[in-house]
Protein backbone atom coordinates (compact mmCIF):
# COMPACT_ATOMS: atom_id res chain seq x y z
CA UNK A 1 0.00 0.00 0.00
CA UNK A 2 1.44 3.37 -1.24
CA UNK A 3 2.08 6.10 1.46
CA UNK A 4 -0.46 8.73 -0.31
CA UNK A 5 -3.30 5.95 -0.03
CA UNK A 6 -3.02 5.64 3.92
CA UNK A 7 -2.80 9.46 4.23
CA UNK A 8 -5.85 9.38 1.96
CA UNK A 9 -7.72 6.82 4.47
CA UNK A 10 -6.35 8.98 7.80
CA UNK A 11 -7.46 12.42 6.22
CA UNK A 12 -10.88 10.51 5.21
CA UNK A 13 -11.27 8.83 8.45
CA UNK A 14 -10.24 11.68 10.16
CA UNK A 15 -12.44 14.09 8.86
CA UNK A 16 -15.40 11.40 9.45
CA UNK A 17 -14.81 10.67 13.17
CA UNK A 18 -14.28 14.50 13.46
CA UNK A 19 -17.89 15.62 12.00
CA UNK A 20 -19.43 12.35 13.76
CA UNK A 21 -17.59 13.88 17.46
CA UNK A 22 -19.52 17.60 16.34
CA UNK A 23 -22.58 15.30 15.75
CA UNK A 24 -22.56 13.61 18.75
CA UNK A 25 -21.99 16.27 21.10
CA UNK A 26 -25.06 17.95 19.81
CA UNK A 27 -27.06 15.13 19.82
CA UNK A 28 -26.76 14.96 23.68
CA UNK A 29 -27.36 18.53 23.73
CA UNK A 30 -30.56 17.98 22.57
CA UNK A 31 -31.03 14.99 24.22
CA UNK A 32 -30.66 16.83 27.60
CA UNK A 33 -32.73 19.50 26.04
CA UNK A 34 -35.65 17.00 25.49
CA UNK A 35 -35.09 16.24 29.10
CA UNK A 36 -35.46 19.83 30.63
CA UNK A 37 -38.36 19.92 28.79
CA UNK A 38 -39.81 16.48 30.10
CA UNK A 39 -38.89 18.20 33.59
CA UNK A 40 -39.98 21.80 33.30
CA UNK A 41 -42.87 22.03 30.28
CA UNK A 42 -44.82 18.65 29.94
CA UNK A 43 -44.00 15.16 30.95
CA UNK A 44 -45.38 13.86 27.49
CA UNK A 45 -41.87 15.31 26.30
CA UNK A 46 -40.51 12.13 27.83
CA UNK A 47 -41.27 10.25 24.73
CA UNK A 48 -39.15 13.41 23.15
CA UNK A 49 -36.12 11.86 25.40
CA UNK A 50 -36.41 8.24 25.64
CA UNK A 51 -37.14 8.36 21.48
CA UNK A 52 -34.34 10.29 20.04
CA UNK A 53 -31.80 8.45 21.82
CA UNK A 54 -32.29 5.49 19.28
CA UNK A 55 -31.12 8.16 16.56
CA UNK A 56 -27.67 8.26 18.16
CA UNK A 57 -26.70 5.57 20.07
CA UNK A 58 -24.68 3.71 17.51
CA UNK A 59 -23.07 6.89 16.66
CA UNK A 60 -19.96 6.10 18.89
CA UNK A 61 -19.56 2.73 17.30
CA UNK A 62 -20.03 4.15 13.63
CA UNK A 63 -16.60 6.43 15.31
CA UNK A 64 -15.08 2.97 16.58
CA UNK A 65 -15.30 1.61 13.01
CA UNK A 66 -13.88 4.54 11.33
CA UNK A 67 -11.07 5.14 13.59
CA UNK A 68 -10.15 1.49 13.32
CA UNK A 69 -9.95 1.25 9.54
CA UNK A 70 -8.55 4.77 9.70
CA UNK A 71 -6.01 3.69 11.49
CA UNK A 72 -6.31 6.56 13.69
CA UNK A 73 -4.63 6.81 17.03
CA UNK A 74 -5.35 4.28 19.52
CA UNK A 75 -6.53 6.95 22.08
CA UNK A 76 -9.66 7.69 19.57
CA UNK A 77 -10.51 4.12 18.75
CA UNK A 78 -10.37 3.95 22.72
CA UNK A 79 -12.78 7.07 23.31
CA UNK A 80 -15.40 6.07 20.92
CA UNK A 81 -15.28 2.45 22.72
CA UNK A 82 -15.81 4.99 25.59
CA UNK A 83 -18.79 6.99 24.62
CA UNK A 84 -20.28 3.85 23.55
CA UNK A 85 -19.71 2.40 27.06
CA UNK A 86 -21.22 5.20 29.21
CA UNK A 87 -24.38 5.03 26.57
CA UNK A 88 -24.84 1.55 28.19
CA UNK A 89 -24.51 2.56 31.80
CA UNK A 90 -26.97 5.01 30.94
CA UNK A 91 -29.35 2.81 29.85
CA UNK A 92 -28.51 0.69 33.06
CA UNK A 93 -29.17 3.42 35.09
CA UNK A 94 -32.42 4.49 33.66
CA UNK A 95 -33.59 0.88 33.55
CA UNK A 96 -32.34 -0.54 36.75
CA UNK A 97 -34.68 1.97 38.68
CA UNK A 98 -37.22 -1.12 40.12
CA UNK A 99 -34.17 -3.01 41.41
CA UNK A 100 -31.95 -0.15 42.64
CA UNK A 101 -33.52 3.18 43.06
CA UNK A 102 -30.41 5.24 43.91
CA UNK A 103 -28.89 4.16 40.55
CA UNK A 104 -31.47 6.40 38.62
CA UNK A 105 -29.56 8.98 40.10
CA UNK A 106 -26.73 8.63 38.18
CA UNK A 107 -27.85 8.77 34.85
CA UNK A 108 -28.16 12.64 34.63
CA UNK A 109 -24.70 12.02 36.06
CA UNK A 110 -23.61 9.86 33.50
CA UNK A 111 -25.25 12.41 30.88
CA UNK A 112 -22.89 14.91 32.19
CA UNK A 113 -19.63 12.35 31.96
CA UNK A 114 -20.76 11.79 28.10
CA UNK A 115 -21.43 15.15 27.53
CA UNK A 116 -17.10 16.19 28.93
CA UNK A 117 -16.01 13.62 27.01
CA UNK A 118 -17.65 14.56 23.92
CA UNK A 119 -16.55 18.04 24.71
CA UNK A 120 -12.65 17.59 25.60
CA UNK A 121 -12.74 15.44 22.43
CA UNK A 122 -13.83 17.54 19.59
CA UNK A 123 -11.11 20.21 19.91
CA UNK A 124 -8.65 17.34 20.18
CA UNK A 125 -9.69 15.40 16.96
CA UNK A 126 -9.98 18.93 15.58
CA UNK A 127 -6.70 19.28 16.21
CA UNK A 128 -5.25 15.85 14.80
CA UNK A 129 -7.34 16.20 11.35
CA UNK A 130 -7.71 19.74 10.82
CA UNK A 131 -4.38 21.35 11.67
CA UNK A 132 -2.54 18.39 11.02
CA UNK A 133 -2.95 19.46 7.13
CA UNK A 134 -1.77 22.61 7.82
CA UNK A 135 1.36 21.34 9.24
CA UNK A 136 1.62 19.02 6.16
CA UNK A 137 1.01 21.88 3.62
CA UNK A 138 3.57 24.21 5.54
CA UNK A 139 6.19 21.49 5.80
CA UNK A 140 5.68 20.68 1.67
CA UNK A 141 6.02 24.39 1.03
Amino acid sequence: MKSNEVSTRFKVSGVSFALLSILFLICILVQVFFAGLAIFVNPANWTKHTGFIHLFEFIPVLMFIIAFVGKLPRWVIGHSAALFGVIFVMYFTANITPVLPWAAALHPVMAFVLFWMSVKSVPKVWEMTFKRKQREGVAAE
